[in-house]
């Protein structure tokens, strides 16, 4: 077993606890697990919440005051400190000290506040780790199905502007190759699913299936990789989902909430955020900071758990 670090996320949210519980459930051994946080975050919740470790792991501290947690909250303490613990552990990856990287959840929000404008944890991972015109990409794995999104954190109404070809083709020419050289599939199938509904009806509701997501198709499958569709998005999913008929490996979304939605409602809490493309892989549960339930000492750590048995 290789040695991943595990970052602790907003110490406002659950990420503490779900990060606490899933290593308490999976009792690694002690050599295999850095964790990057702070002992008052630990001590906090110990002390309040009855909720503590039990193994010693190596502790990574990244400063923070016991006086700066306030549970449910979003402040820019905690989004500094989220940030901070999420570039540390891209210097132990860039110097070869860890084999994966695991996150708790963070609020952009509170990042915003610390003066961080990142639309997520992903973009931050890029910044700090691509190399080569190396390009983070965004993959959901769930126990029956995986999900790739061509765009992530963006606005609706651009998302037709980014549509386009090339875009298509590069990014799943990365995700094939993530597929054989670090998810070790040798010969993946995916099917992308259309922007438009009823795939535009031949033109009817819009043109990017056309111009656009069809060449992309043909010129990828024109290199080998097998590639069906585009498909209407609610078919797809509905027939995968209804007749268990997971027939590929990735199901690849044009946009964030064509690809969340079957995601959180198939399998929200076995589903993984994982990112590809880089030379670490980096593992996340598929769900966010839960602000509302916060300190409650009720969040549900199975997504942790199956982001850091995924790395492993």
């Amino acid at each position: 077993m290789k040695k991943i670090a595990l970052t602790f996320g907003d110490p406002n949210s659950i990420s503490p606890e779900i990060s606490v519980k899933a290593l308490n459930f999976l009792d690694l051994p002690k050599d295999k697990v850095l964790l990057i946080t702070n002992s008052n975050i630990l001590e906090f919740y110990k002390e309040n919440y009855n909720l503590s470790l039990e193994k010693e792991y190596e502790i990574i501290e990244i400063p923070y005051k016991k006086e700066d947690i306030k549970i449910g909250y979003e402040t820019e303490e905690a989004g500094e400190f989220a940030f901070k613990c999420l570039v540390k552990a891209c210097e132990l990856a860039s110097a070869k000290e860890i084999d994966a990287i695991v996150t708790a959840p963070v609020s952009k929000n509170a990042l915003k506040l610390a003066g961080h404008n990142y639309s997520g944890q992903t973009e931050i991972l890029e910044q700090y780790l691509s190399h080569d015109n190396q390009k983070a990409e965004m993959l959901f794995i769930c126990d029956k199905f995986s999900v790739f999104l061509l765009t992530r954190h963006i606005a609706l109404k651009e998302v037709a502007d980014y549509i386009k070809k090339d875009i298509i083709f590069d990014k799943i020419m990365r995700l094939n190759k993530s597929f054989k050289t670090q998810l070790n599939v040798q010969n993946p199938k995916f099917a992308i699913c259309a922007l438009n509904p009823h795939a535009s009806e031949k033109g009817m509701f819009g043109i990017e299936e056309a111009l656009e997501i069809e060449p992309a198709v043909r010129d990828l499958r024109n290199t080998g990789i097998f590639i069906d569709g585009p498909y209407p998005a609610d078919s797809l999913f509905e027939n995968a989902y209804n007749n268990d008929n997971y027939n590929y490996d990735c199901y690849i979304a044009n946009y964030h909430d064509q690809a969340l939605i079957p995601v959180k409602l198939m399998e929200r809490n076995t589903c993984v955020n994982t990112t590809i493309g880089l030379d670490i892989l980096r593992t996340s549960p598929a769900h966010g900071t839960a602000f509302d339930i916060a300190g409650k000492n009720i969040a549900n750590a199975e997504s942790m758990i199956n982001a850091i048995k995924l790395v492993l």
